[in-house]
């Protein structure tokens, strides 16, 4: 139960930002769903697998910041195939990342503030939504809201499935029901020949290599041992999701990753006193998005028919936490909070510069501001 709970939370409180995503880098509805099939099933192999193999809750999940991030470069490009080529590549990378644990230190060791601040960065945009959409669609998008605030108040766990549930019957009210009968079928994969444009590779590729790794692997082999497992496979983890990433990227699917959010219902005491009998909550989660799955086909027409602004709501509400816990770490150093505060406002501002996206300036300004402050520093103390 602990997995079938820990799956349906996972899928409820992103699968809409997965679609607003996708289809914000050029994807059709069709190609839409078949990115969230591909996830759902890709996500559900490697966590069913390694959780067999290892006999540890090792659960899997999409890259929720790589999403985020693919609604933030709506402008960089509006090519699926060079998305998808974006995509290939940050498989590529998690693979080599498993495979050289020289790699693997240096994305780890990405200064915190500068990582930490790039990600709300991404996010920030998004939470914003709640914000317009209760002025521009009040009638819709305040029942959502108000659902979320008195779930999170009496059971945090359940305030986004919630809200989600109130959009649902919003969208219904406003579109009718004709987009359920049309959305019916059973969903399929679609093969998208990817495309390498090396501009579109620096905007989201390498930027989405970085989230997914800094925001959702290292996170989660942390939540794995502060549950008790210490001795998590790295490798087969990282080169198993980086292949199955770069395969399931040519049917859409952007990125998968360890779980962090969700591995803390699987791999702890709630879902068993014993932990050496815990892989298993893991294992029917993966069973569980198999199940999901077949539901893509709906869910890209329910964010097809709704208003953008309407799902955008849902997705920055269930966005919040991570904005919060990505803000706190950013300023956590007093030394770093300028580097941080600059980081942040140029991934914020969406800005593209010579086709690259507002995540890759971001690293790079921040990375150079630290850079110029630590030298001064230095300089200072040397003369000191």
């Amino acid at each position: 139960m602990a997995g079938v709970v820990g799956a349906l939370t996972g899928f409820a409180s992103a699968f809409a930002l997965v679609i607003a995503g996708l289809i914000a880098v050029g994807a059709t509805p069709a190609q839409a769903a078949s990115g969230l099939l591909i996830l759902c099933l890709t996500q559900a192999l490697s966590g069913m697998l390694l959780s067999w193999r290892y006999r540890l809750p090792l659960s899997f999940a999409w890259s929720t910041p790589g999403a985020a991030l693919l609604v933030a470069a709506q402008a960089t490009t509006g090519s699926f195939a060079a998305a998808v080529g974006a995509f290939v590549v940050c498989g590529v990378l998690i693979v080599v990342t498993g495979l050289w644990p020289a790699l693997t230190r240096a994305v780890t060791r990405i200064p915190k503030p500068i990582a930490s601040a790039m990600l709300a960065g991404i996010l920030f945009p998004i939470c914003l939504a709640p914000v317009r959409a209760a002025v521009d669609i009040p009638l819709l998008a305040l029942p959502i809201i108000v659902t979320w605030l008195l779930l999170y108040r009496l059971a945090p766990r359940w305030a986004i499935p919630g809200a989600l549930l109130v959009t649902i019957v919003a969208i219904g009210m406003n579109a009718g029901s004709g987009w359920i009968t049309a959305a019916s079928g059973i969903p399929r994969l679609i093969f998208v020949p990817p495309a390498f444009d090396p501009l579109v590779i620096v905007s989201i590729g390498l930027p989405l290599y970085i989230v997914t790794m800094a925001g959702q692997n290292v996170p989660g082999f942390a939540v794995l041992a502060t549950f008790g497992y210490p001795a998590v496979p790295a490798r087969s983890v990282l080169v198993g999701s980086g292949l199955l990433s770069a395969a399931g990227a040519m049917f859409g699917g952007h990125a998968i990753n360890l779980a962090a959010l969700s591995a803390a219902l699987m791999a702890g005491p709630d879902a068993h006193p014993d932990k050496a009998k815990r892989w298993v909550a893991a294992f029917a989660g993966g069973a569980t998005y198999v199940v999901l799955g077949l539901g893509a086909t709906l869910a890209a027409a329910l964010v097809a028919v709704s208003p953008p602004l309407l799902i955008a709501t849902v997705a920055g509400l269930a966005m919040l936490g991570a904005l919060v816990a990505g803000i706190a770490s950013a300023l956590e150093e007093p030394e770093h909070r300028l580097v941080a505060v600059v980081t942040f406002l140029v991934v914020a501002s969406g800005i593209v510069v010579a086709g690259v996206g507002s995540a890759f300036w971001g690293l790079l300004v921040g990375g150079l501001v630290m850079l110029w402050l630590g030298l001064g520093k230095r300089r200072i103390s040397r003369t000191s």
